[in-house]
């Protein structure tokens, strides 16, 4: 069964067939309508929370019944408290579960909508622990910020005359201010100077073509292609094979993929991406999912074959996917590079031969699926009281080898970006590309990092998307009895 299709058979609604009593807790038991969301994020979580069982507020014994629920929920009045107080381990193990009180602005986000002034950029840690400042990553194309003078490699200092802290940063960008000026400065020797330079941004509801830069390069009897990819938005994967077309059309026969800022996305999208580098592989297992443990027992039990996803040879509505049979990939990494970009590296090492460049990956080896207020947890029949949704971690993504990353990937190649020179993005010379090439053609790992200063990062603009550094899957999940035996 191909799991891309919305996965009607796996309703097996086992709750229908039990007779409520009071001593069951099942999904469609009613509870007071100030408590809707919070009964729906305990029932949600109780059932396809991936570390369910390490959480005793959400044992399947820990309530007899609805009233017994609704006692313990009335102590959290505000959704977002409960659902925090229900993940596991926060700051160590599950780092990116997440709610949200519109799913439509979460919808819009998986289709790469947002409202953005277009500037993607990275924040770093200053030496006094206190101050951060910006980097720009690059520009959207089409966003407000196109229109302005600012470009990748400009250092900002502060927003509005104010300079930026680990304290204040959120606020002052990605507050609800949809307009803000920021200062720049410049950055020399590890030293940054506040400049006078302003530049006034507007935030615009905008759409990004993850597909960023597609571009073949003929050096030293190789012709190198190279893809730099930003998200693995789905609403985006037929312009993502039409850049493997151009690529294959150009006779490539090496391939770079620059994910150093690719955070993630759609788990389908991976396989799609790893099945058009390679080709070989059509129907051998890509990745394979593990969930909670009644979960897991249900899919093996029921239907094993939907926990597997192959190499493919074509998109779930029958696009015939262009391959590029290649043995070989070199992917450009940094610690931004989280999840679905981590899920391709996973999966495509028991298979070809994956070498990276750049800053050890972020460890992001798990997925989410978007949960509603409905009997069966799809958007179909959602509550109309309110608009909340989760995305929680509901499994973890093993490759043919039962393997992951939980701390990253290390690069063959260690090369940190250089903010005080940071290059033009797809060109030859910018230091991360030219390295790769360099790679390919001599087999050398050696860098000077010595003029390089590094800081630590504290955040970036990828983090701010509703689905962050996350992966996610986009299909039905089985609905069955929320056990109390």
């Amino acid at each position: 069964m191909n799991r891309f299709k919305m996965l009607l058979l796996m309703f097996v609604i086992l709750i229908t067939s039990i007779k409520c009593s009071d001593n069951d807790l099942e999904v469609n038991q009613s509870p007071p309508a100030n408590l809707e969301v919070q009964n729906f994020i305990w029932k949600g979580l109780n059932l396809y929370y991936l570390w369910q069982g390490q959480v005793p507020n959400l044992a399947d014994t820990r309530f007899k019944n609805q009233t017994e629920l609704n006692i313990f929920l009335k102590d959290y009045p505000k959704p977002e408290v409960f659902f925090e107080s229900l993940i596991y381990d926060r700051t160590n193990t599950d780092k990116w579960s997440w709610i949200v009180d519109d799913y439509i602005a979460l919808e819009q986000s998986f289709q790469g909508i947002t409202k953005n002034n277009g500037v993607e950029f990275g924040l770093v840690g200053m030496s006094n622990g206190v101050d951060v400042f910006g980097f720009v990553r690059y520009i959207i194309p089409g966003s407000d910020a196109s229109s302005k003078n600012i470009k990748r490699g400009d250092i900002f200092w502060g927003v509005n005359g104010t300079q930026l802290t680990r304290s204040n940063y959120s606020g002052l960008l990605f507050g609800s201010a949809e307009n803000y000026t920021l200062n720049l400065g410049t950055l020399s020797g590890g030293v940054l100077t506040q400049g006078s330079t302003t530049v006034s941004l507007t935030k615009t509801q905008i759409q990004e073509n993850p597909v960023f830069i597609t571009k073949s390069f003929d050096t030293g009897g190789k012709k190198i292609g190279y893809l730099m990819y930003n998200a693995f938005t789905r609403d985006f994967d037929k312009q993502l094979n039409n850049a493997i077309l151009q690529l294959k059309t150009q006779g490539i026969n090496e391939l770079i993929l620059d994910l150093r800022y690719n955070s993630g996305g759609s788990v389908s999208t991976a396989i799609y991406l790893s099945s058009m580098i390679t080709g070989q592989f059509k129907g051998q297992l890509f990745t394979k999912e593990h969930w909670n443990a009644k979960i897991q027992e249900y899919f093996e039990k029921n239907d094993p074959t939907s926990l597997v996803s192959n190499f493919t040879d074509k998109m779930s509505d029958g696009t015939a996917l262009n391959h590029l049979n290649l043995t070989k990939l070199y992917v450009i990494t940094t610690s931004s590079s989280a999840s679905a970009s981590e899920l391709v590296m996973n999966g495509l090492k028991p298979y070809i031969t994956v070498k990276s460049v750049g800053k050890t990956t972020s460890g992001k080896y798990t997925a989410s699926v978007t949960l509603y207020d409905s009997e069966n947890f799809t958007r179909t029949g959602a509550n109309p009281n309110h608009k909340w949704a989760m995305q929680p971690i509901v499994l973890q993504e093993k490759n043919k080898l039962g393997e992951n990353s939980p701390t990253g990937f290390v690069p063959d190649v260690n090369l940190p970006e250089d903010y005080a020179n940071m290059g033009i993005l797809g060109d030859i010379n910018e230091p991360l590309l030219a390295k790769t090439i360099s790679y390919i053609l001599t087999g050398s790992r050696y860098t000077d990092t010595s003029k390089i200063m590094e800081f630590p990062e504290v955040y970036h603009t990828k983090k701010e998307m509703p689905f962050g550094d996350n992966m996610y899957i986009q299909r039905n999940v089985p609905l069955i009895k929320i056990l109390n035996q």
